[in-house]
Formats: C-alpha cells, sequence, structure tokens
C-alpha cells in the first residue's frame, strides 16, 4: 500500500469533552459526510476533535485506525465498538486499518486499570495476533487496492533501539502533557502506582499514530473513551514530528450491569471467538 492521501491543511482542534453533532453543515451529503450524522444517530460518539473539521476531511477517502491490545487470541465483545466503527467508516468509502499491538501488548496500557498488567512473552504475543487477525478478516475487507489492512506495531516499534527512540520521539513529548493525561493521574493517585514501563506505553501508541501517518497517510484514529488521552498524545505528537493535522474519535465504552468495562481480564468475559463464549452463551448474556 503504497498510496498517500494528501493531509489536511486545517489544523485538528483537541477537545476532550463530547461535542454535540453540528447543525448546517457545507459538506455536500455524500457517505462519507453523512458517516458522522449516522454514528451521532447510533450513540457511537464519545470525544472528538474539530467535528466540523472532521467532517470536512472525511469527505475525502482517507485511512483510518484503531489499535487492539493482543492480551488474548480472541477479541471480546467490548472490542466490537471500535472494530464496528472501522467497518462503517469502510462502508462509507474510507481504508481502515486494524492495529494489533504486537509491541504495545508487551508493555500494557495502564488506561482503566488499577494495578500492573501481567506481562507476555513474545511467543504469546505472536500467537494472540495472529488470532486476532483472522477474527478482524471476518469483518473488514482487506487487500487489494480499495481494501483495508492489519498491521502489527512490533514491526516498526521492535526495530527501535532504546537511545533512538529517546531521541527521536521523546524529545517531542512534555512530561506535564503526559502527566495531565486522566489516565495517568488516576494511577499515580492509587496506592499501588504506576511504573515507567506503563508510564512509557503513551509514548508507544502516540508513534504508532505518527508511524501510520508517515507510512499510510492514515490521518484518523479510533478507539474507546479509554483511550482518548493516548489518541491525542499520538495527535500532539504528530503535529511536533511531521507538521500535519491528524484526527481522533472515540465511542462510549461497553460496560457491564454494574458500570465496570468490559475487558478480556474480567470475570465472566464473553468473547467473539466460539471456541470460548459459544453462540448460546453469548445469545444469553444479553
Amino acid at each position: 500500500m503504497n498510496d498517500r492521501f494528501d493531509p489536511t491543511s486545517n489544523p485538528a482542534s483537541i477537545s476532550p469533552a463530547s461535542q454535540p453533532e453540528p447543525a448546517g453543515s457545507t459538506v455536500d451529503p455524500t457517505p462519507a459526510s453523512r458517516l458522522l450524522v449516522d454514528l451521532h444517530w447510533r450513540g457511537l460518539v464519545h470525544q472528538s476533535t474539530d467535528l466540523e473539521q472532521l467532517r470536512a476531511h472525511l469527505a475525502q477517502p482517507r485511512w483510518v485506525y484503531a489499535g487492539f491490545d493482543p492480551t488474548a487470541n480472541s477479541l471480546h465483545v467490548g472490542s466490537l465498538l471500535p472494530l464496528m466503527m472501522l467497518r462503517r467508516f469502510q462502508q462509507a468509502g474510507h481504508r481502515p486499518i486494524a492495529l494489533g499491538g504486537g509491541a504495545t501488548g508487551m508493555i500494557g496500557d495502564p488506561s482503566g486499570k488499577r494495578q500492573e498488567r501481567q506481562l507476555l512473552d513474545r511467543e504469546q504475543l505472536a500467537e494472540n495476533v495472529a488470532g486476532l487477525t483472522e477474527q478482524i478478516g471476518r469483518f473488514l475487507e482487506l487487500g487489494g487496492d480499495s481494501g483495508g489492512a492489519v498491521v502489527n506495531n512490533l514491526d516498526w516499534l521492535g526495530a527501535f533501539g532504546v537511545l533512538d527512540f529517546l531521541r527521536d520521539v521523546g524529545k517531542h513529548v512534555p512530561v506535564g502533557t503526559m502527566l495531565a493525561k486522566e489516565s495517568v493521574k488516576l494511577r499515580l493517585g492509587d496506592e499501588v502506582g504506576l511504573s515507567y514501563t506503563e508510564f512509557s506505553y503513551m509514548l508507544l501508541q502516540a508513534y504508532d499514530f505518527v508511524h501510520l501517518a508517515r507510512r499510510h497517510g492514515c490521518t484518523v484514529q479510533l478507539g474507546g473513551s479509554d483511550q482518548w488521552g493516548n489518541i491525542t498524545a499520538g495527535i500532539d505528537l504528530g503535529r511536533r514530528l511531521l507538521g500535519e493535522s491528524l484526527f481522533g474519535l472515540t465511542c462510549p465504552l461497553l460496560t457491564t450491569s454494574d458500570g465496570r468495562k468490559m475487558g478480556k481480564t474480567e470475570a465472566g468475559t464473553v468473547w467473539l471467538s466460539g471456541e470460548r463464549t459459544s453462540a448460546y452463551q453469548f445469545y444469553q448474556y444479553f
């Protein structure tokens, strides 16, 4: 995939709060521009960069990506929200990239967690990424001149030496900005605290966005609402390193009846794999 879309010349204004769908858009009612209206109608927009600029940006085909954490060899039902958003973007004429975190999975995302994650080895992560890739292929049209792609961030992050990463990436990320992120503040205020390992996760995901923007011209990142801090970190890093405007959009988290995020590590996980959660169990849960 060597084709690269021209980046927008309009700066993306980051807004940490959910914004209502603006009325009176001047963009033609194409499937691409109607996409945001449809996502709002479905209740799938929680936070976004400036919606008017994003709407104008999406009037042309764009590369759009979302990342998936390979802590297991199957996605869970909470992953359906960002995955279906990628599918809807593709149906509207955009090209989706699903990122398997073969590198970031070795660190663990501290967002929404009150304790350190159990670290997985490379072999287990490779097996998990392969399982996710097979599942994602059932939802997205992959390959060809107009299809999407599944990528593994171990392919580029694994090539970095620690000194190179600190010089080329870390130098451009203010610590004060990282400390201001809600996911970091929650962990710093907790008695368990936050290790440097998990603190660095934000840098890795931010660089993923920069790499995909540089390699594929990817300008939009999707994710759950707990990823907003990581997404905006990538937008800011893209502005500093590339001089380009990148965009972000999050969906609400799917939660259990008591308000907890539905994740792979919670008891009673509802998997998308029929080998781990049968169709009967899936139906009975809901």
